[in-house]
């Protein structure tokens, strides 16, 4: 994790089988993820879905601004 002008920037890997609501939630406590993300993806692709039940796909290229209120979780067998 690094600070740089007052935002937290981090790097995560996240392993197929991965997904919030399985292994954040019990700890989170809460229904969703309330948090925002802004991210970046090398590899592997994430998929995102909204408590409205919109949904949205991130894959290796892309930039993804991702509101508070979600479940997320990682497609295929790529991290």
């Amino acid at each position: 994790m690094l600070n740089i002008g007052g935002q937290v920037v981090g790097h995560a890997v996240f392993e197929p089988g991965w997904q919030w609501s399985e292994h954040v939630k019990p700890i989170a406590g809460t229904d969703s993820c309330q948090v925002s993300h802004l991210g970046y993806c090398v590899s592997g692709r994430m998929k995102v879905r909204m408590d409205d039940g919109s949904e949205g796909e991130v894959g290796p290229g892309e930039v993804a601004a991702i509101p508070p209120g979600h479940n997320a979780w990682i497609e295929g067998d790529e991290p």
